[in-house]
């Protein structure tokens, strides 16, 4: 039978923001490389010096595009760079390109976003809920669109019970349209110092401002073929279309990265929290799967936006001590060639026991070699390494101490609804995924991408002997700890004795 999805995109045009991100290249690469499709506009703005052409020019030595360009050489050219910028309260899109887009734009996939958890507000609110605001307002003016996909976070609401596929504006104090009046009104400075009293309960200023872009959506995406996508953490690509690859070193990954690295040692989680991680190419693979359902239920757009969830399964969950387990286990099989330590990691849900922990494992040892370094007259390291590593755990502590459940029923009518062809060219069905098989390639890939490790035997050999040194010296310092400990208590309880006797 042939592909649904890829008779959907042959031919067709589609206006994408959020290009230039982790995901986006994603999407961009999986739909040049499997649909006939017209031309992708995509949002740009100039950056460090470059040019929205020269950005684009530069995904010519990006890995992600290395199989793309092998397969299609030319097929880059069917990306075409739009001038605007998501923080600007109207996109800064030209006049002109607006009459292109109006014109040609048949599909529409809105995943710019802010997702800092630490962002200021403005920045936050400006680019997932002004922004989203806007792209409606394009949306509706376009002739020819069949389908519009908002890309949102599954951890965009308060509940840790199952979060249906369904909006909550009850969980909202104020409205998406009072806060941005609000905002307009008070100005960037004091709407930053507002911050605490407006996000209330919410996690952070990003899954703050993820809700309030749905209420935005709720609110005045009436008429529109539209749906909205809540993903998971998206972590590092699972086979396609490298495996392993990963565009940032962030969130999650920005914990796995010191731990195997033998820099972090302790963690505020439960490990036995579920946890919602999800591949990069799974949700690319949604988005396409989205846009294509939506246009073949444009009939029913009278309804209300439908929701799509995708995160780990009620049958194939994924708690936190798993997750480590599985990238810990990499360690003896391919370690990487710079470590500090030996690769291992305490976890605490307890705050007192994690605060204790992390002084002995984490400050102490830091301190001292940070004054080792000082002493011959070189840069501490250490310690400022820890502060950014102490603040992204606090920062995923709410996500790693308690288990969220989510409520997949219209994500698995989605996958009933597609043909077996395009369930293996579009595959995203989290229960079928093998954690410990992901997690290989999420170690590969990070060694390879991040570490810089090439897999070539000699890289190997030479992480392997730099684990087993270390790996002796950790076990060796275990006994002289253990050994101090248990001099100490016999000593008191000589002490005790002797008091009584």
């Amino acid at each position: 039978m042939p592909s649904e999805i890829q008779e959907f995109f042959k031919k067709k045009t589609i206006f994408l923001t959020g290009g230039t991100g982790f995901l986006g290249r994603v999407i961009i690469e999986k739909l040049l490389r499997t649909t006939e499709l017209e031309r992708i506009y995509a949002l740009f703005r100039a950056k460090r010096g470059l040019s929205i052409t020269e950005r684009l020019l530069s995904w010519r030595k990006d890995p992600v595009f290395a199989e793309l360009l092998r397969m299609k050489p030319e097929a880059l050219e069917k990306v075409t760079p739009i001038a605007g910028d998501c923080l600007q309260q109207d996109l800064v899109i030209s006049k002109s390109d607006q009459r292109l887009l109006i014109s040609q734009v048949q599909v529409v996939i809105h995943s710019a976003a802010v997702i800092r958890p630490d962002e200021a507000l403005h920045m936050a609110l400006a680019t997932n809920v002004r922004a989203t605001r806007r792209m409606l307002e394009l949306a509706k003016q376009m002739i020819h669109l069949v389908s519009f996909v908002h890309v949102s976070s599954a951890y965009s609401q308060l509940l840790k019970c199952p979060v249906e596929e369904r909006f909550y504006p009850e969980h909202l104090s104020c409205s998406s349209d009072r806060i941005l009046a609000v905002a307009d009104l008070l100005g960037d400075e004091l709407l930053d110092k507002l911050t605490t009293v407006l996000v209330g309960s919410f996690s952070n200023t990003c899954l703050y401002t993820k809700a309030l872009a749905e209420d935005v959506i709720q609110r005045e995406a009436d008429g529109l073929p539209l749906c909205v996508l809540r993903s998971g953490f998206i972590m590092s690509t699972y086979k396609e279309p490298l495996i392993g690859w990963t565009g940032h070193v962030s969130g999650l990954l920005g914990l796995l990265v010191p731990i195997l690295g033998g820099v972090m040692r302790v963690t505020q989680a439960d490990r036995r929290a579920h946890f919602a991680a999800v591949p990069a190419d799974f949700s690319a693979s949604m988005v396409l799967g989205c846009a294509w359902k939506t246009a073949k239920n444009l009939r029913e757009q009278g309804k209300s936006p439908t929701i799509y969830t995708l995160a780990p399964s009620q049958e194939n969950p994924l708690s936190f001590g798993t997750l480590m387990d599985c990238s810990l286990s990499q360690r003896d099989r391919i370690p990487p060639t710079k470590m500090m330590w030996y690769p291992f990691l305490l976890c605490f849900s307890s705050g007192f026991f994690y605060q204790l922990a992390t002084f002995f494992l984490h400050i102490l040892p830091g301190y001292c070699l940070d004054t080792l370094l000082r002493l011959q007259w070189r840069e501490s390291v250490l310690l400022n390494l820890y502060e950014r590593i102490h603040k992204n755990i606090s920062e995923l502590a709410p996500f790693c101490n308690y288990s969220w459940n989510f409520r997949m029923d219209n994500t698995r009518d989605l996958i009933d609804a597609m043909c077996e062809q395009d369930r293996q060219l579009y595959d995203f069905d989290m229960g079928e995924l093998d954690w410990q098989d992901y997690f290989r390639c999420v170690i590969e890939g990070m060694r390879l991408y991040v570490a810089k490790d090439l897999p070539t035997a000699e890289s190997y050999g030479k992480g392997l002997r730099l684990k087993k040194r270390l790996k002796i010296q950790h076990y060796v310092c275990c006994a002289l700890l253990v050994s101090a400990i248990g001099y100490v208590l016999w000593q008191l309880a000589e002490m005790v004795i002797e008091s009584y006797f």
